[in-house]
């Protein structure tokens, strides 16, 4: 069983789920909770995640009865089910709540966390109180196992992060890198993929851009949405000096970064996306006041960069809050337009990467599938072993006859 609440668990899901029939032979079946790419795969989704979509502190209480419900449902489905291995994605405010409900009335399922909460960032408790439902930690980043032995949590291994398996989108062919160098530059603007992040970075961000073409000259502007945000951002570009290209797959995004000069883009995952397609970048985030109190309150880290946490050194400079003003913004990018000081940097940091995430050296969903193989069925661990479905342990032989189906309904 497997249970993802948003778009970015759904997709971790769904590389697992294609992992773990290809080790087994197919002699698996899923169930649980999930979106689209997970379904693709053979999941029933046991509600629509879009249900749990939350934006910020300020959506919380309007959906916490949902929340709630939802939670004691999906607690209730492991427990009915008995299934060989639970397997929690990311989301921990939510998954982890059903996983500790499912270990203290059924504690004999594994449960395998794909997706380590910030234990190194804030509340680093959580980690030794996770070994008391929690059986292993399927972690994303290199330094994460290192931070659960420190911290006294359950076993922790890294499994390689999901961007390095599209390392051939992420990076560009000869004529590509050249196209990078060619007049004019094509800067990528990235606001983040939420309404609230385009409200509040947007405007910022087209500010910026008309003081870094002012200065410079001609750019080429891409600005990679969702398809459910394309009016939005097309109506709030529409008085940008300089008009942007605004695409909406990931194809088109990643098209985008194989031929970027630089980019300007709000914190989060992109800008490891960024970092292992060799662009330099300055990143920026604005939250609002009560979030920002949080922030500065509980968070134990020097930088919000996940690219720089990775680096081990801040190598992409940071503007937050009050520091998110076009002005600096636009001087941090025109730093990086040429060959300086500045872009050598971060270009030579973005070159090591490879060493410290282990790229070639494994398959992060497969590496993920043998963990959960281990938990779930050790006699389907070893993948030269012929699989015979019959050799599924009684509760996946349940699901394989159609308990799961029932379950559901």
């Amino acid at each position: 069983m497997l249970v993802a609440c948003e778009e970015s668990g759904d997709r971790l899901g769904a590389a697992l789920m294609r992992a773990l029939k290809r080790s087994t032979g197919g002699a698996v079946r899923f169930v649980g909770v999930g979106g689209h790419d997970m379904a693709v795969e053979g999941l029933s989704s046991l509600f629509l995640i879009d249900d749990l979509a939350i934006i910020g502190l300020g959506g919380i209480p309007r959906q916490l009865p949902t929340i709630l419900r939802r939670i004691r449902d999906t607690a209730q489905a492991v427990v009915d089910l008995r299934p060989d291995v639970l397997v929690i994605i990311d989301s921990p405010e939510f998954t982890h709540r059903v996983a500790r409900r499912v270990r203290a009335a059924a504690p004999l399922i594994p449960i395998v966390d794909y997706v380590s909460p910030s234990v190194w960032a804030w509340r680093p408790w959580r980690a030794r109180s996770m070994l008391s439902y929690i059986d292993h930690v399927m972690a994303l980043l290199p330094f994460e196992p290192r931070i659960y032995r420190q911290l006294g949590g359950p076993p922790c291994t890294y499994v390689g992060h999901p961007l390095v398996e599209q390392l051939d989108e992420l990076r560009p062919n000869e004529k590509e890198a050249r196209r990078r160098f060619a007049t004019p530059p094509v800067v990528v603007v990235l606001p983040g993929s939420r309404s609230m992040e385009i409200r509040r970075l947007l405007a910022t961000f087209g500010d910026a851009i008309a003081l870094a073409q002012a200065r410079y000259g001609p750019l080429e502007v891409v600005l990679p949405t969702l398809p459910h945000l394309a009016d939005r951002v097309h109506e709030a570009t529409k008085g940008w000096p300089l008009k942007p290209q605004i695409v909406v797959t990931a194809d088109e995004k990643y098209a985008a970064f194989r031929v970027a000069r630089a980019a300007l883009a709000k914190s989060g995952t992109v800008t490891l996306e960024l970092a292992l397609s060799g662009v330099p970048m300055v990143a920026a985030y604005k939250t609002s006041l009560l979030e920002e109190a949080i922030v500065r309150l509980t968070f134990s880290i020097q930088t919000v960069i996940l690219t720089n946490l990775v680096l081990g050194e801040n190598v992409v400079p940071e503007f937050l809050q009050r520091a998110c003003r076009p002005q600096p913004l636009a001087e941090g990018l025109l730093s990086l337009l040429g060959d300086t000081p500045e872009r050598r940097r971060q270009i030579d940091a973005f070159a090591r990467l490879d060493a410290i995430m282990e790229i070639g050296k494994h398959i992060p969903s497969e590496s993920a599938a043998e963990i959960v193989l281990r938990l779930a069925a050790p006699e389907l661990a070893d993948r030269n072993k012929a699989v015979d479905p019959h050799s599924v342990p009684n509760a996946a032989q349940a699901c394989l006859l159609g308990r799961a189906d029932e379950v559901i309904k």
